[in-house]
């Protein structure tokens, strides 16, 4: 058995999705044009602000990441659609951000996984609670059990 080399890394699909808690706010606040203001900052900048910190954080483990969310093609498409193609804010939280991509878990028999609220790596792992001693908005999640 050898080890893996390549990982996959999701980064894009909440920037393109409106995935965030404040694509959802931002929504609220201005409507569909602010949505799709913020949708296009996020895609904009997403090469200088996470790009390369997570490209160099994975490498450090002797690993190669792949993003495909980030192929041309596919940021291409999904700037072709139409927001409410890709998000439907008057679902609740954990069934109305990403949509599409929940919709596309659930053809394939990912259920359970599609209903799945977003939790950003550091406040799912509550290290971000341990290093600040702050509450984060995670702390009212279960912990899943195993």
């Amino acid at each position: 058995q050898s080890a893996p080399q390549v990982v996959l890394v999701g980064m894009g699909a909440d920037e393109q999705f409106a995935g965030y808690g404040r694509h959802r706010t931002r929504f609220q606040k201005q409507g569909w044009q602010g949505l799709v203001d913020e949708v296009e900052m996020d895609i904009t900048r997403i090469s200088y602000r996470n790009l390369g910190r997570d490209d160099r954080c994975i490498s450090d483990h002797g690993l190669e990441s792949r993003y495909p969310f980030l192929d041309e093609d596919l940021v291409t498409f999904l700037n072709s659609l139409r927001m409410d193609e890709k998000v439907d804010f008057s679902l609740p939280r954990g069934f109305g951000e990403k949509k599409l991509l929940r919709d596309a878990a659930r053809r394939i028999g990912l259920q359970s996984s599609a209903e799945l609220p977003k939790r950003a790596i550091q406040f799912g792992s509550r290290i971000a609670k341990i290093d600040s001693g702050k509450t984060k908005g995670s702390d009212d999640m279960e912990t899943p059990t195993r």
